[in-house]
């Protein structure tokens, strides 16, 4: 999950400095920046127009440039990003849909328990023509929708009842508005009396009744009242600027962030004395200025915050955040770390998508259920000071000029999903590429795995758990027996009580202890060989002795009774050095080498050996002795044999110590050498 972490921020990281990069390069080509003001005498009447369009406000009668540039002036300052983000939004001629009613529970469900937006309905009543034609009223859906107007159709064929009800006995057009001022509040609905049937007409109708929710200021003794009261609003939001109503996109924005923002216009167009103004800080208008109890934030001079209804929502939802606004981008964090699965995972393809699907499932599931407990956590009454400490702290972070270059970048990539989904490809390509060359420096085999070999180990290991008890709790290997046998099926079959044999794992043996077998006091090479020429001749007849008897023995007796020694009857043959004791069964028993007992002898680094491991220096299984340098393997119980004789027997399915039989996977006591007797007399 901390790798899925930290491939996500690094992302957000590269997307940062791209948008900068994007900046740079904007800038050389054209010599401007996003943040620059545009002169709006150097624009023409078709892109005055359109800022007009985008920012809400009525040119209709406006015939000549000059009128229009001055409204824009009136409006707000211009942008460089404002202007391209309204001219590609013009390009785009995207069709927008409206909603169809079905009935009255539909039109309910919609419109009327909706309370922070704007519907428009077009009600067609029966045997009637619409109000607004399929023209007409496509080019006004269009319109409407830049503000977060939602425009849908309700036919009064579907629900005769229902508009005799409501007095819909003629073809209208009808508007819902949030009635109160406070979050969830009541709607009511406003059915259009004009006569013109025309796009600019409605759309005027539409603003002067959005507008008409915003608390208007029209002298300076108003304002000194307002801006001295403290009230239940904590966050306020004041429009400076010589017009007959505020911009659509405001009064909009006053809709959607009911009961969290107050949007106060203060018209100026009438004001001789403006020294109030001056005491507060305004100096110019138009102004946009945000009012909280940490102090006065002017909006426009950051990067991104241009006087658009995109803009001004991002910035607004950053400072006073809902619990659905923080759900939401937790919920895209996730699923975008989630995703991450799918590059850093290596091996097969279907492996790689089964995994993915795997971590959504689980990652989404635990976000909901971490949630859950957090709504509940934050409807205690008592958490009002928690709450408005966050929101201070949301307001505190979300007004540095970090953050509004965040915000502006969202805008960007928002706006390009398709250049947003190509890098979280190609990072991810990345991730997949790192990944898989670490792997491989580790020699990881499930790198070169093909989507058949993981389908077949995973049958194999849904088979093990299907006709197998769990042995383990660790994960069991994909290596099994039918592979080499396909008779093992059937033979399970006839005889049901082979079912009861578990699989064992083998992932054990690698936690397995192992070191290297030394000698105390070791001579040169030469007289090593020396001294083993020497004492090969005289061991030669007691080892023959010992191998032929041996051989007339099973495999299991043969191993069982290897180390049983008695006086007399068998001495430890050393190849390189001689051993000191010998234990068979937990139980000591004395070897001494036969060819130089008496001088040259050689004792092995018992100091080098595990506590809980048995001295010996034979493996009972190859039969031959530890040669100085050899690696070493011990089993819980204590018996000690050559690593690669000990790996081959418990990879075959021999899971158990060849001369105990305990199991080699379950921890065993530890045995305790016994300490030499003191040869002091006692006191």
């Amino acid at each position: 999950m901390w790798v899925k972490l930290c491939c996500l921020l690094l992302y957000f990281l590269a997307l940062f400095v791209l948008a900068r990069v994007f900046e740079a390069v904007a800038w050389y080509e054209s010599g401007f920046l996003a943040t620059q003001l545009v002169d709006p005498v150097a624009l023409s009447f078709r892109k005055l127009r359109t800022i007009l369009e985008c920012r809400g406000l009525g040119h209709s009668g406006l015939p000549e440039k000059k009128d229009v540039r001055e409204l824009v002036e009136k409006s707000g300052d211009l942008m460089e990003g404002e202007l391209y983000s309204a001219l590609k939004e013009e390009e785009a001629s995207e069709s927008v849909s409206s909603t169809n009613f079905s009935g009255e529970m539909h039109f309910y469900e919609l419109v009327e328990d909706t309370k922070d937006g704007i519907w428009l309905v077009q009600v067609i009543a029966n045997d009637r023509s619409p109000l607004v034609g399929k023209v007409h009223w496509e080019k006004m859906v269009k319109k409407v929708s830049r503000f977060g107007i939602r425009a849908g159709t309700f036919n009064c064929s579907s629900d005769p009842r229902y508009c005799k009800r409501r007095g819909w006995l003629k073809s209208t057009l009808i508007m819902s508005v949030p009635q109160t001022s406070t979050s969830k509040g009541k709607v009511m609905l406003k059915e259009y009396s004009g006569r013109k049937i025309e796009v600019e007409h409605i759309f005027k109708w539409i603003t002067a009744h959005a507008a008409s929710r915003i608390k208007t200021i029209y002298n300076s003794e108003h304002l000194k009242e307002e801006w001295n009261r403290s009230d239940q609003y904590r966050v306020k939001i004041y429009l400076f600027a010589n017009l007959d109503q505020p911009p659509a996109f405001f009064s909009a924005l006053s809709v959607k962030f009911t009961g969290r923002v107050e949007f106060i216009f203060v018209n100026v167009e009438n004001w001789d004395n403006k020294s109030y103004m001056a005491e507060i800080g305004i100096y110019k208008t138009p102004s946009y200025i945000l009012r909280t109890p940490e102090g006065i934030y002017r909006y426009g001079n950051n990067t991104g915050e241009f006087i658009s209804l995109r803009a001004m929502d991002s910035f607004l939802r950053s400072l006073q955040p809902e619990v659905n606004d923080l759900f939401v981008l937790s919920l895209v964090l996730v699923n975008l770390m989630a995703w991450m699965d799918l590059f850093i995972t290596q091996g097969a393809t279907i492996k790689r998508f089964v995994v993915l699907i795997s971590t959504l499932g689980t990652y989404n599931s635990l976000l909901i259920i971490s949630w859950l407990p957090v709504l509940g956590f934050l409807q205690l009454p008592y958490l009002d000071s928690f709450y408005e400490y966050s929101l201070k702290l949301f307001r505190y972070s979300n007004t540095t000029t970090l953050a509004s270059w965040v915000r502006a970048d969202w805008m960007f990539y928002s706006s390009h999903p398709a250049l947003f989904l190509s890098t979280y490809l190609g990072h991810g390509l990345l991730i997949d590429y790192f990944e898989k060359k670490r792997r491989r420096n580790n020699n990881t085999d499930e790198v070169n795995a093909n989507n058949l070999e993981w389908l077949s180990s995973l049958w194999d290991w849904y088979t093990s758990y299907l006709f197998h008890p769990i042995a383990s709790f660790q994960h069991f290997p994909f290596d099994s027996d039918w592979d080499e046998d396909p008779d093992l099926f059937l033979e399970r079959l006839a005889f049901p009580d082979l079912w009861l044999h578990p699989l064992i794992p083998t992932d054990y043996i690698k936690n397995l202890p192992m070191w290297r077998f030394q000698c105390l006091g070791a001579h040169s090479d030469e007289e090593m060989l020396e001294t083993f020429a020497d004492s090969e001749s005289d061991s030669d007849s007691e080892n023959k002795e010992v191998l032929s008897s041996d051989r007339e023995v099973s495999e299991d007796d043969e191993l069982s009774t290897f180390h049983r020694c008695s006086e007399g009857e068998r001495r430890c043959a050393v190849e390189a050095c001689s051993c000191a004791t010998h234990y068979c069964h937990h139980e000591p028993c004395e070897c001494k080498a036969s060819s130089y007992s008496s001088a040259g002898d050689l004792e092995p680094d018992w100091s080098a050996w595990p506590s809980d491991m048995l001295h010996c220096t034979e493996c009972v299984v190859c039969l031959e002795n530890f040669a100085k340098g050899c690696l070493l393997m011990g089993l819980p119980c204590g018996h000690v044999f050559h690593q690669n004789c000990i790996v081959m027997w418990l990879a075959g399915g021999r899971h158990c110590c060849p001369v105990c039989r305990w199991a080699s996977y379950k921890k065993k006591q530890p045995y305790t050498h016994p300490q030499p007797l003191s040869s002091e007399p006692p006191s």
